[in-house]
This record gives C-alpha cells, structure tokens and sequence, in this order.
C-alpha cells in the first residue's frame, strides 16, 4: 500500500508539473479591447511561446475576459461566420465545428481560454479554468483563423494582438 501511495504522489506531481510547464512556456504577445458592433465587452490576450514567430508555428492562446452577457448562439453564428470566411475547404462536418458547439454563454467577470498546444495538434476551449471540450487534429489551430485569418472577427484587434 506505502508503495502505491508513492506512486500515486509522483504520478500526481508529475501532471502538475506538466500543466504548470505548459503554461509557464507562453509569452504574453498583446492585449486589446474586444469590440463587438461598437461596445467593448472585454479583452483579449494573446499568449505564445515565441512572440516573433508566425501564430500557425507553435503553441498558442487566446484568453478572453468578458465585461457584459453574451449569448450562447452569439459565439456560434460568429464562429460559423469567419471559419466559412478564412478557412480553406471549411464545411458544416469539419472538426473546428466541435469546439464552436461547445460555446455556452457568459456573464460579466467570464474567461474563455482557446488553447493550441502545437506537439498534439490539440485545441481546446476552457470556460472559467473548466475544460469544455478539445479536438486533435492537424487542422486544429486554424480555427485561430477566426482572429487572424484574411478576414478576421476586427482587423484592428487582429492587428494590435499581433503587433503587426
């Protein structure tokens, strides 16, 4: 029993030491006031392992801090939107369409955090620290396209998170 509990403890403070290290690794690139038809309700931070690098070459986040209520089906229709306006051969069957369901609405004082871990090629879509759901696939970060694709959800927030 002495045994497994040892093995239990070192298993326990591995995970932890993998979660903290993959946050740790994250840099803080930009922060912007997101803008939705004229009101700011909220920021957003983008956070990589390397600032200089191109957003698509490595592992990345976006945490989005909201100031007002936003419907569920708000998050949806605008997901659906710039995926079919920056993604190349996007369809109603993609995967990216997993995490976009997985929206649900938030009030004054919630985070989202959309995170790409580059080595799995897994997204993952966090409400408050709770994961909501993830998808492994190569395509997974391009739904960051949303923001920094061709089209994006704001040009000038694309711009300032991306200090172009």
């Amino acid at each position: 029993m002495l045994i497994f509990k040892r093995h239990l403890a070192l298993l326990s403070f591995g995970v932890f030491t993998l979660v903290t290290t993959s946050h740790a690794s994250l840099q803080a690139c930009g922060s912007a006031a997101l803008i939705v038809t004229k009101k700011n309700v909220g920021t957003v931070s983008y956070l990589a392992e390397d600032c200089s690098k191109n957003w698509q070459d490595q592992s990345i986040r976006l945490d989005f801090n909201y100031t007002h209520d936003i419907p569920e089906w708000a998050f949806k229709r605008a997901a659906q939107h710039f995926l079919k306006k920056n993604v190349d051969r996007y369809s109603s069957d993609s995967p990216l369409n997993r995490i976009t369901q997985l929206y649900r609405p938030v009030r004054k004082g919630d985070l989202y955090r959309l995170e790409y871990t580059a080595s799995s090629k897994t997204l993952a879509l966090s409400l408050n620290q709770r994961v909501l759901g993830s998808i492994q696939d190569s395509q997974a970060n391009q739904y960051f396209k949303i923001w920094f694709g061709q089209s994006p959800f704001n040009a000038k927030l694309k711009q300032q998170l991306l200090n172009e």
